[in-house]
């Protein structure tokens, strides 16, 4: 028989060889196997646990941290604990010693920068407060939640909208942190959407856009956000700044703002100066009653005048006010009767683009949900960035299942977690602390509170836990 030259059996060799030898591909991420913990803080005073970095030296790649916002507006952070602030915290091993979230979520980043090819690290926050009832950024509402996520994690953070919609496997995820919210459901809810009534709007040249609503219960809420370059508009911060109905809004290229709205339960109209920063703030002035009727509309003629037009309040007669703007009042003259109709105070535009605002129902969503369009794109949601993705829970309502790519439910409840596997999502079940708990297939986050017991790590392994 005819030998092969050496350099060509060893070519042969290695073609044969290659698809036996290359690395094979990671498997996608929701179908993943990872190992996790539950209330990953207290670690050794409840359960058997030990630190962050323990855990995640040892394979952990979901951690849960229970958040309260109690004292946000004097310690401008939340706080870490199972009941209350501190409560169920292990401080040793090298965790923080502070309850400050800051610190713990510290922890996770300089592991995650330390260790770049490790596993996607979830980092769950099971909200143990209503944040929905914090009226701003500064008194610690959800935009203030999501500036911290991102200024912690950086360029790690993998933003919900901005997970791929065609499921990346565990590889294409190294090196990420994916923050999730669980616990309180009002607070969930709010962060997939906002309701309210009578939304007006206004938007500037430099494409700054300023959202007013009432709540339809007395309380004046606002948005802002910026037009950008895909057509959308990127809400920024949000709050309460009054209480009243029907409110609309003016805005000038310089971040001047004036507010007009009824009260809640009488027919006397009022007004509000702000100053529109460059970080989505307002800075609100105190309100001014300027007169009586019914609907008001405002809008800018220029950089400091306006003009007013509202209804009367006891017929359909129309009346209009010119107004200066002076610092942090409004001069108000020249009160008359107008054939004139009011703004159309729903849609604004300037410099080529336009904003329009109103509510609708999106899917399960209420038919309140507050809604945008803009010249370029029609139906979006007004709402927080999307930075952390929403836990679905059994029990939670429809909005929250909607799109939902994370589940939740204890660990006894196998039924569920077995029909979410199946369903392609990334299931956690909490209080696994058993073998006997495994469901087939087995939940995507086992989260135990032994996660070190020699049961957890030979199910983990034997199920193809991904570190």
């Amino acid at each position: 028989m005819r030998r092969l030259p050496a350099l060509a059996t060893a070519v042969l060799t290695a073609a044969v060889l290659a698809p036996a030898t290359a690395h094979a591909a990671s498997p996608p991420f929701p179908a993943s196997v990872f190992r996790a913990t539950h209330n990953s803080y207290s670690g050794d005073v409840d359960g058997a646990k030990d630190s962050l970095v323990h855990q995640l030296d040892h394979g952990v790649r979901f951690l849960e941290l229970d958040v309260h916002d109690n004292g946000y507006a004097t310690s401008h952070d939340y706080a870490v604990g199972h009941d209350s602030p501190g409560n169920l915290v292990d401080h040793s091993g090298g965790n923080p010693a502070s309850n400050d979230l800051r610190d713990w979520l510290a922890v996770v980043n300089t592991w995650s920068a330390q260790h770049p090819a490790a596993a996607p690290i979830v980092v769950m926050l099971d909200l143990k407060d209503d944040l929905t009832d914090n009226p701003s950024f500064a008194a610690g509402n959800l935009t203030a939640l999501n500036q911290e996520l991102e200024s912690v994690f950086g360029a790690r953070l993998l933003r919900a909208r901005d997970y791929p919609a065609a499921q990346p496997d565990v590889d294409a995820l190294r090196g990420r942190v994916l923050p999730l919210l669980s616990g309180h459901g009002g607070s969930r809810t709010e962060y997939r959407r906002d309701v309210g009534y009578h939304p007006a709007v206004a938007l500037n040249g430099r494409g700054q856009v300023v959202e007013v609503h009432d709540s339809g219960a007395g309380a004046l809420r606002y948005w802002t956000g910026t037009y950008g370059a895909d057509g959308r508009v990127t809400w920024l911060r949000h709050g309460k700044y009054d209480s009243g109905q029907t409110p609309a809004v003016a805005l000038n290229d310089n971040g001047d703002l004036v507010e007009v709205h009824q009260s809640p339960s009488a027919t006397t109209l009022w007004y509000h100066v702000g100053k529109l920063g460059a970080d989505g703030e307002i800075t609100w002035q105190e309100s001014h009653q300027y007169d009586n009727g019914v609907s008001p509309t405002v809008a800018f003629t220029d950089a400091t005048h306006l003009r007013e037009i509202h209804q009367s309040q006891s017929s359909s007669q129309n009346w209009d006010w010119d107004g200066l703007l002076a610092g942090t009042t409004v001069s108000w003259t020249g009160n008359a009767k107008t054939a004139d109709a009011r703004f159309a105070k729903a849609t604004a535009t300037s410099a080529g683009r336009t904003v329009s605002v109103w509510t609708g129902a999106d899917g399960p969503t209420s038919a309140q949900t507050l809604r945008a369009d803009t010249d370029r794109v029609a139906g979006d949601r007004i709402r927080y960035r999307q930075v952390a993705f929403d836990e679905f829970q059994k029990g939670d309502s429809a909005e929250l299942q909607q799109g939902a790519l994370f589940y939740g439910a204890p660990a006894t409840e196998s039924a569920f977690i077995t029909s979410a596997r199946q369903a392609g999502k990334l299931v956690r079940g909490w209080d696994f602390d058993s073998a006997g708990q495994a469901t087939t297939p087995l939940a995507g986050y086992p989260a135990t509170n032994h996660p070190d017991d020699s049961w957890y790590q030979t199910l983990l392994t034997g199920n193809g836990a991904v570190e």
